[in-house]
């Protein structure tokens, strides 16, 4: 695995949960600084807006060791921090909606020289583990809704 010096992890991260954490962990192996963008609600609109503020979602995630910085992403243009940062590898959750090309594109007309890989997911370690914010929320619902 090649190392890098500045790694973006980004994501909703809207309950935090054991994929998430995976998926941090596999980006801050990847570097020797990890930077994680929080998505604004204003940006997902690829599923359900978040329970959590993003202020809140970035904090908690900003509170995780492996994290070096948590930003909160630009409301209209999601690329512009990434522009500001200068990563040398943007990592992309296993399940992100995101197509890789295209972002790859997108930072080639900008002049941003990075790679774009995506992190491998991981399978639930117990029969009660749920690695994805629709699945708590499904069950919470389930059981108090």
């Amino acid at each position: 695995m090649t190392q890098h010096n500045t790694v973006i992890a980004q994501g909703t991260f809207d309950l935090l949960h054991p994929g998430h954490i995976h998926y941090l962990e596999e980006a801050a192996a990847m570097g020797e600084e990890l930077c994680v963008i929080v998505a604004r609600k204003s940006n997902v609109d690829h599923k359900d807006a978040p329970i959590c503020a993003a202020e809140q979602r970035r904090d908690v995630v900003a509170a995780l060791e492996t994290v070096d910085e948590a930003i909160l992403g630009h409301e209209e243009d999601i690329f512009v921090p990434i522009e500001e940062l200068e990563p040398d590898v943007i990592v992309l959750g296993h399940d992100q909606h995101h197509d890789t090309a295209a972002i790859e594109a997108e930072l080639a007309r900008r002049g941003v020289d990075c790679e774009v890989v995506r992190a491998s997911g991981r399978e639930p370690r117990y029969d009660e583990e749920l690695l994805s914010t629709r699945l708590i929320i499904d069950r919470v619902l389930e059981r108090r809704g």
